[in-house]
Formats: C-alpha cells, sequence, structure tokens
C-alpha cells in the first residue's frame, strides 16, 4: 500500500455525531500513553499528522484520516494516564462505545498494548468489548525496541495471555523507532482494501 495523500477529514468531539462516510475504516486505541499517535505517523509515513505530546491523553477526539481516498484510519481517545476529570473519562468511554457499537464500516481494530508490562484491566476491557460487538481485532505491542530480541516472544505470549485471546488473534510487536511490524500491519489493512 502506497501512501499518496493524507487527510485529516473529520474530528469527532463528545457531544458530536459520528460523520457519515462511504469509506472503509479501520481503528487504532489503547492506553494514553502507548505510543498510538506514533504509530499512525508511522504507518502513514508523516512525522506529525497525528500529534505526538509528552502529556498522555492528548487525543481527546476521534479523529479520522482520509488515506489515499480509499480508507478512514481512526485514532480513538486514548484511555487511562489521562490528567483529566473523571467526569470526562467516563464520557470518552461513552465516546468510544458509541463508535463501536454504530460504526458499520469498522472492518478491523488494532488494539495497542505495551510490550514491555502485563496488559492492564482497561487493555482487558477494551479486549471484552471488542467480543461483544464482534469486531475483527488485532493486536499491536508497541515499544518492541526497548526489549531485548530474545525477550520479544516472551513478551508477546505475556500479551496473549493477559488479554485472554482467541485463537488466530494476530499480536504484532511494533517499534516507531525501527518500524518493525509496519509491513505487517499494512498488509493487513491492504487485505480489507482487496476484499471490498
Amino acid at each position: 500500500m502506497k501512501i499518496k495523500s493524507v487527510e485529516l477529514e473529520h474530528v469527532c468531539g463528545i457531544t458530536s455525531r459520528l460523520p457519515e462516510t462511504d469509506l472503509i475504516q479501520v481503528a487504532f486505541c489503547g492506553r494514553s500513553n502507548v505510543g498510538k499517535s506514533s504509530l499512525i505517523n508511522g504507518l502513514i509515513n508523516r512525522k506529525h499528522l497525528a500529534r505526538v505530546s509528552a502529556s498522555p491523553g492528548k487525543t481527546q477526539t476521534i479523529n479520522y484520516y482520509n488515506v489515499n481516498g480509499q480508507i478512514h484510519f481512526v485514532d480513538l481517545p486514548g484511555y487511562g494516564f489521562a490528567n483529566v476529570p473523571l467526569k470526562v473519562k467516563e464520557e470518552w468511554g461513552k465516546m468510544i462505545d458509541r463508535y463501536l457499537r454504530t460504526s458499520s464500516l469498522l472492518k478491523k481494530l488494532f488494539i495497542l498494548v505495551d510490550i514491555r508490562h502485563e496488559p492492564g484491566e482497561l487493555d482487558k476491557m477494551m479486549y471484552k468489548w471488542a467480543e461483544v460487538y464482534g469486531l475483527d481485532t488485532v493486536v499491536i505491542a508497541t515499544k518492541s525496541d526497548k526489549i531485548k530480541r530474545s525477550q520479544v516472544q516472551k513478551h508477546l505470549k505475556m500479551q496473549r495471555t493477559g488479554l485472554g485471546l482467541k485463537e488466530g488473534i494476530p499480536v504484532i510487536p511494533y517499534s516507531s523507532l525501527t518500524k518493525e511490524g509496519r509491513e505487517d500491519i499494512i498488509a493487513i489493512i491492504e487485505d480489507q482494501l482487496n476484499n471490498l
């Protein structure tokens, strides 16, 4: 998949209606500090389109990136560490839930976890949400460059076991530094386009 054009097309806040669109979607979700913006920037070969922040919780909206006029990359709000009031966190949860429940064009949900750590309760909840809604899910284990090469498989197994993943759900190690895993993720997205 050659990235020819990328445009931030829709931004939806807590009270916004989700846009009506005819493009298929792949969505990205994960904890506030898991490297979601870095992953999206790495996939689309842009440095600063998805905003990377030193303060977790920067993405407080659902952002739709139109890629090549063919597909939307949907960036969901990060959950977990964001330094915001509990009421706002609850609203974010409702917003993510509404998106997952009602987006008929969502073809793949990428759940990002930090490869170094056991999945947290919010990661497990996110996967359970995906299961309840019958979403086609891929787990991306970010920050793979932060552990030794010899430890990668052990940590991938830790993610699989910790999340209680069903057989056949891929867990892909990814590094925004080395771009490890980028081609595997792009191949999964290409499959969605090829199956239209």
